[in-house]
């Protein structure tokens, strides 16, 4: 322990000397001991430690011992009651001038504090002033932000409902297309088994008409239509992915939105008594943002822009599919209505000529029973010559027995012989007529086989275009059907 006002060289401090009297040393520097805190000083104000009163180093001089105890280090060791008297540490100018020291440190200080007090009041004042306006403009500016995000909100909402609205009417227009393409296959089957059933017409009745003209056209017509509807039910297949692309960004940047609007709103409801507000050191030197206001209101607008693009496409679509819905209806209908004219009108002709080949039938019937009727008279005309014939040959025979000059050739000789000649040349004509009509009634059978077998093929025809083709083609699908409409 060092007392104020000496050293460790005090003779109190150390141990008992032989000699009695023992002079002081020379002033020995204090051991310096470094501190780590150095203590801030006001200006004027003086550490009174760092300096060594001047008595102590005149006392300190002077030799108490005799010259005969050289070697004494130390003074000899003195009541505690003596020590103060013996010793003094300061003089009177020491003291004044500490106190001196102190008044004048008191004073400085004093000033340094008033001074530093009205600075700090005016510096609370200006640094509250200027946190209150800091923060005010913070919200308001979190404020004028959560306006932003609020019109960018409605806008991209508004947006998305109508992109929704065009889907859905883009996709009920697809469902149409699909719809009536497979209505279509109705229609396009019927045709084709309507050439099939006419590929079972017979002989003469195998003719390019211009009933199958309109069955082929009608045919290409349908593949043709279908095959429209479903590129177009395709394109608009495509069209749907990408509105569905921008409905994606939309709905993406709208969550975004909210959940910006979300965290500004907590931001823009924080007071200074709020429970959960806390430090977060170092905060603001991270810089985790990614965009800039202008580029942050390009993103919304181009997400915006890109959705009305996809509409106006899905519109320009789907007013593309309701005029390619009811041209192709109209065709299909026309071509319907013409290929069933072409049956009709061939229906009447075949008819017509049925009826007719009918009549010639029964004409012919009719010429085949009188033939065979003159057959049968000119066999009983030719058989009843046979005996008048017999008549006058045996006459002839007869008379050719007259004796002598009684072979006269006399009237009745003449007339036999020309009653043979006349009736035998009856009776080749009338074997010649008789062939003849066996011929024609030969040939009266081989017109009714004809006529019977083209009856038959007519009747064949008409029951393919009439009976087959004309019942399945009595139903077609209305226009409502034909666009799409269930």
């Amino acid at each position: 322990m060092e007392f104020l006002g000496t050293t460790q060289t005090a003779s109190y401090c150390g141990p008992k000397k032989g000699c009695g009297l023992t002079s002081l040393p020379l002033a020995v520097q204090a051991p310096v001991i470094q501190e780590c805190y150095q203590p801030y000083y006001l200006p004027g104000y003086r550490y009174l430690n760092s300096w060594r009163p001047s008595l102590f180093y005149k006392v300190s001089d002077a030799r108490t011992c005799p010259e005969e105890c050289p070697s004494a280090l130390r003074p000899p060791t003195v009541l505690p009651a003596l020590r103060s008297a013996l010793f003094s540490r300061y003089s009177p100018r020491d003291w004044d001038r500490s106190n001196d020291l102190q008044m004048r440190g008191a004073e400085a200080s004093r000033l340094w504090a008033g001074r530093l007090m009205g600075d700090s009041m005016r510096l609370m004042q200006d640094k509250d002033q200027l946190t209150c306006q800091m923060q005010e403009g913070t919200s308001r500016n979190l404020g004028q932000r959560l306006s932003d995000i609020g019109f960018w909100k409605s806008e991209l909402g508004y947006e998305l409902e109508r992109l929704l609205t065009e889907n859905r009417n883009v996709d009920t227009v697809k469902k149409r297309l699909e719809y009536a393409a497979n209505e279509v296959d109705c229609p396009l089957q019927v045709a084709l088994e309507c050439l099939y059933h006419r590929e079972k017409r017979i002989g003469i009745d195998l003719v390019h008409d211009n009933v199958e003209k309109n069955l082929i056209r009608e045919v290409d017509l349908l593949k043709c239509c279908q095959e429209q509807m479903r590129k177009l039910a395709q394109r608009i297949d495509i069209q749907l992915r990408d509105n569905r692309d921008a409905q994606h960004m939309l709905e993406r940047d709208l969550e975004d939105k909210g959940s910006a609007q979300f965290i500004d709103e907590k931001c823009f409801n924080l007071r200074n008594t709020s429970d959960c507000i806390s430090f977060f050191h170092g905060m603001e030197k991270v810089d985790g943002t990614i965009s800039v206001p202008e580029t942050w209101a390009k993103f919304s607008n181009d997400n915006i822009r890109h959705s009305q693009n996809m509409r106006a496409n899905s519109i320009r679509l789907r007013e593309e599919a309701d005029h390619l819905l009811e041209t192709l209806s109209d065709q299909m209908w026309k071509q319907f209505t013409d290929t069933n004219l072409a049956f009709n009108t061939r229906i009447s002709e075949v008819m017509d000529v049925k009826n007719k080949l009918q009549t010639q039938l029964a004409k012919t019937l009719q010429e085949i029973f009188q033939a065979e009727n003159t057959i049968m008279l000119l066999e009983r005309s030719i058989a009843a010559k046979e005996c008048p014939l017999k008549v006058a040959q045996t006459r002839l025979e007869c008379r050719t027995r007259r004796p002598n000059v009684e072979l006269c050739r006399d009237i009745p000789q003449f007339k036999l012989v020309n009653e043979v000649f006349t009736i035998d040349d009856t009776l080749q004509t009338l074997k010649l007529r008789l062939r003849e009509t066996q011929d024609t009634l030969q040939l009266l059978v081989m017109t009714k086989c004809r006529l019977e077998h083209e009856l038959a093929i007519k009747a064949n025809t008409l029951c393919i275009d009439k009976e087959k083709c004309m019942r399945m083609r009595k139903t077609f699908p209305s226009t409502p059907r034909l666009a799409g409409y269930t």
